[in-house]
């Protein structure tokens, strides 16, 4: 039954049906968005955890809610707040907004007198065309700047940006790659296909994991990486054959059997990597991992059934539009210069693995004082948006995130309540965990409060938290806590990111322990070979550690400022090393199945495992360094975005890859297997029970002539 249903046997009649196969997969396609226009998509209203979650269920059933208000901000570097012009503005501001807003508006002068904080409560929807008018406001008083503001909120507007610019820079590398335009849309139309279809299946999903608005994103960047990665082996493989002088249905049929097996155990190793975040527990992280899974298998579907097809139908058209004058990789036949790197490699194997993996060790080292935390409000934007939110938060303490302090209590507690409320306050105010004026939320029932706390420092940073912190273990149980009956619970966003962060700090060895073993099992089998997985773990965690200290010395630092763009707080946002680890662990993996199932192809075809190694990395070498280009070329899009947890992600995702293709598979990989020799293959007596699957077993010696390949226009 299972070989019915193999990358085998769906191939071949992916090529002897090609028309039927590709019409099977657009209809799939269509199915799925159609399923998403049936059920809708149900978005996460809040991925709050622990004590933030609880707090949140409070306001929720009691209907608990605080206060919206407008800021403006006036300053300038020449004039007084007590100046005539000053004040003028100052009036005129305050005016417009409550005319606007609808509730009165109050005016704050900083320390410095040289700002003013115009504030007023919002009795409905964010106004239109406040801004604009508070603007000409400012610009009718010379010397003067004023502005609306939202001293909490980051610039994430270049998201867009970077996921529209993602194909065409696919595209663009595929050209160099192929050199013929035919050959780079193929990839491209696979996995923009894969990821239209997962999104349409995101709908159903949803039902069961409520989405984050992050999901999409992730997905479209794995999407992006892995469609493109399983269409290059094919493609290249199939070209391969035909260079050995195969008909395209022999090549196909051969490509199905080795890179079609290849595809379908890397895709199984990612979707495993991504399913360990469900072992968080983080409604989020639930849903970005089903969204992945789905469009990794997406992809793996593509590869296996309607690619095949594409490629029969084209046969050697897949090399038409060729592009004069354009750099091309060398992705057909073997890599010269990974070969030259190979042989040197295996005549000093130890001085390059000490050399490769000191370096690796090296860049890991900074690990060691990595500090996570969600950014603080100055860093969520770009380096001149950041020192905006700074400078008014630093002015104007008020303006900081609250921490929302919710309770209940019983009949006949009011009045108690209400003292301890106030005792809360001064209290809070005298210890400087939050600074007033306080916002106060009643509920309906009367029995129930949302006290809004705005936190010492800018709400989100380290004097935030620990401001939480004291909210929680001191200030509420010695106030609101005593009042027999009461429930409280401190929620809001810098407890929500504490709760949150605590979580993932928590669930990161159960993640990784969850990978690795199934990871290890998957690779035992494919590889029939206790020392392959143990030796891709190492690898791989080699690879993820260097990221992870490179992203320290980034951003956790302050030398690359400058360069791009932002303001370090010190700290890597804390979802992000659990993030980096399984997206970057199931990546990897697909380069190493990729040239471990070469390498293994040449010794079932009789070569020594030294031979086998030549063999394997220089022919793989072209796809390699075609899909790592792929990789970091779209990561770095998102590396050049405002948001810090953005450019966080985008550098350590491209730096990853980028190490991975190049040290750990061109230096480190070769040189441990020279120093291992046979004992590579090596597999216990008491697991010679496993079953024998073949990931390339080619019926052709790697040693055969390698003919031109004949294109459509010779």
């Amino acid at each position: 039954m299972l070989k019915r249903f193999s990358p085998t046997a769906i191939g071949r009649w992916s090529t002897r049906r090609p028309v039927l196969a590709i019409a099977a997969w657009l209809a799939f396609v269509v199915l799925a968005v159609f399923s998403l226009a049936l059920t809708g998509s149900k978005p996460l209203e809040n991925g709050a955890v622990g004590e933030s979650a609880r707090g949140y269920a409070m306001m929720d059933s009691h209907q608990l809610g605080l206060p919206a208000y407008e800021y403006a901000y006036l300053h300038s570097d020449s004039l007084t707040t007590g100046s005539p012009a000053f004040q003028d503005a100052g009036r005129q501001v305050a005016a417009r907004m409550h005319e606007t807003v609808g509730g009165p508006a109050h005016v704050a002068v900083a320390g410095d007198h040289h700002a003013d904080l115009v504030t007023a409560q919002m009795n409905g929807p964010s106004p239109g065309g406040l801004a604009a008018s508070v603007a000409a406001i400012g610009a009718a008083h010379p010397g003067i700047t004023a502005m609306v503001v939202d001293p909490t909120s980051g610039s994430g507007n270049d998201l867009h940006r970077a996921e529209e610019l993602s194909i065409p820079v696919t595209l663009l590398v595929l050209l160099i790659s192929f050199g013929a335009l035919v050959a780079a849309l193929v990839p491209v139309m696979l996995a923009a296909t894969a990821v239209i279809a997962a999104f349409g299946l995101l709908g159903p999903i949803s039902q069961v994991f409520p989405l984050d608005d992050s999901v999409k994103t992730v997905m479209l960047l794995i999407g992006m990486a892995v469609g493109v990665d399983y269409a290059l082996f094919y493609v290249i493989r199939s070209r391969e054959e035909r260079l050995r002088g195969a008909s395209t249905r022999e090549a196909l049929e051969r490509t199905s059997r080795t890179s079609g097996r290849s595809v379908l155990i890397a895709g199984t190793t990612v979707a495993i990597a991504m399913a360990g975040m469900f072992v968080v527990g983080s409604d989020i992280l639930n849903g970005i991992a089903a969204g992945t899974i789905v469009v990794v298998a997406c992809a793996v579907a593509g590869s296996v059934t309607v690619l095949p097809a594409l490629l029969q139908l084209l046969g050697p058209r897949i090399d038409r539009g060729r592009i004069p004058f354009l750099p091309q990789l060398a992705t057909a036949g073997e890599s010269r210069f990974w070969a030259g790197v190979v042989t040197r490699v295996m005549r000093r194997p130890v001085l390059a693995m000490c050399l490769s993996g000191g370096l690796l060790v090296a860049l890991a080292i900074p690990v060691l004082g990595m500090h996570v935390a969600k950014p603080s409000s100055a860093s969520l934007s770009s380096a001149s948006q950041s020192e905006l939110a700074a400078q008014v938060t630093g002015e104007f303490p008020s303006t900081s995130s609250p921490a929302i302090v919710v309770a209940t209590w019983p009949a006949g507690e009011t009045a108690a309540m209400r003292q301890a409320v106030g005792r809360l306050e001064t209290l809070a105010a005298k210890t400087e965990t939050a600074h007033p004026p306080f916002l106060l939320g009643p509920g309906q029932d009367g029995r129930s409060v949302a006290v809004g706390l705005p936190l010492t420092g800018f709400g989100d940073n380290t004097a935030s938290r620990n401001a939480v912190k004291t909210l929680r273990n001191v200030l509420v149980p010695e106030t609101l806590g005593r009042v027999p009956g009461a429930q409280t619970a401190v929620t809001g966003d810098t407890a929500q990111d504490v709760d949150f962060t605590n979580q993932m700090t928590h669930g990161i060895p159960y993640v990784v322990a969850f990978v690795l073993a199934l990871a290890f099992v998957l690779l035992l089998v494919a590889f029939r070979s206790i020392v392959v997985p143990i030796k891709a773990i190492v690898l791989n965690l080699m690879s993820v550690g260097a990221s992870y200290g490179v992203l320290v010395l980034v951003f956790q630092h302050h030398w690359a400022q400058g360069v791009l763009g932002f303001r370090s707080d010190g700290a890597i946002i804390s979802w992000l090393p659990l993030f980096l680890f399984v997206i970057l662990f199931g990546l990897s993996m697909d380069y190493h199945v990729f040239i471990l199932s070469r390498v293994r192809e040449g010794v079932d075809s009789g070569m020594t495992t030294d031979d086998a190694l030549r063999y394997g990395i220089s022919r793989t070498a072209g796809v390699v360094s075609a899909a790592a280009l792929v990789m970091v070329g779209v990561f770095s899009l998102f590396g050049t975005a405002s948001a810090l947890d953005l450019k966080e992600a985008g550098v350590g995702m491209a730096v990853a890859v980028l190490i991975d293709a190049t040290v750990v598979r061109g230096v480190l990989l070769p040189a441990t297997m020279k120093l291992l020799g046979e004992r590579n293959w090596y597999l216990p007596g008491w697991l010679t029970w496993l079953p024998r699957p073949t990931l390339e077993g080619a019926r052709h010696s790697p040693h055969e002539p390698q003919p031109a390949l004949v294109t459509a226009g010779d």
